[in-house]
């Protein structure tokens, strides 16, 4: 029987990481490293697993690599803190690391996801999928600052079963992200020695408006597909407009 390792990076989710871990009880291993955080989120976890590092932010890239490190098991299951598996999802992982037919070292999953508490079907996140589901000696961690990259040596297969993504549940929620992950994206740009103006910051915000909101049809999600095209707009101008500072 193959085993299966489930990573959480955690910072003050107290409020999510209870459903979280109750959707992947089921896990032989269940491994958290924790951003320092100042509410419950450690205490709760501890209800699930002792195998808890707490450490300082190092980006999204970073922490994932380390996270990674730490499984000792056959498979991987990245998750975050704000998802939960379904149970047909967690049904049909259990079947396929156990399928002596399976030929595929890696999986990407299909999300439903939410934006401040409203589902999202088009946009953006339209037929949204993140490869998740990694098999530990034949993947590996890019530890880009925003966005992790993986790499696999060997196929990429496909679930049906999804994870569910409670993302951004309020507004000041969206504020904060857009700033962090424009900031990280910018640092990641400057150190990779790219350049930018004025001119670009503007475009890449129109473009990631235009993108979302009409060619992608978010306009089809109400208001909330505004929202979002909006936010994904902010997020893109400000990282470009940051980078174009820090030259």
């Amino acid at each position: 029987m193959s085993t299966i390792s489930i990573c959480v990076l955690t910072k003050n989710e107290a409020h999510n990481i209870t459903a979280c871990l109750e959707s992947v009880v089921w896990a032989d291993e269940i491994i958290i490293i924790d951003s320092e955080s100042t509410d419950d989120t450690v205490a709760l976890c501890k209800r699930f697993t002792d195998n808890i590092t707490i450490m300082p932010w190092l980006g999204c890239g970073p922490q994932r690599e380390k996270i990674f490190a730490m499984a000792t098991c056959d498979w991987v299951l990245l998750l975050d803190a704000d998802e939960r598996v379904t149970p047909e999802l967690s049904q049909e992982i259990q079947a396929t690391i156990n399928n002596s037919n399976n030929n595929c070292s890696g999986y990407e999953i299909p999300f439903t996801s939410y934006y401040c508490g409203k589902r999202i079907r088009f946009g953006d996140w339209m037929n949204e999928k993140h490869l998740r589901l990694l098999k530990r000696e034949q993947c590996a961690i890019v530890p880009r600052l925003v966005h992790f990259g993986i790499t696999v040596t060997g196929k990429i297969g496909r679930l049906k079963g999804k994870i569910i993504h409670y993302s951004f549940p309020n507004i000041t929620t969206v504020i904060n992200k857009m700033h962090s992950y424009s900031t990280a994206g910018a640092i990641h740009n400057f150190k990779n020695g790219k350049t930018t103006s004025f001119g670009s910051a503007v475009g890449h915000g129109l473009f990631a408006f235009l993108r979302g909101y009409i060619f992608r049809l978010g306009f089809l999600d109400g208001r909330y597909g505004f929202m979002l095209a909006v936010s994904n707009a902010e997020g893109s101008y400000y990282k470009y407009l940051k980078l174009l500072e820090m030259g």
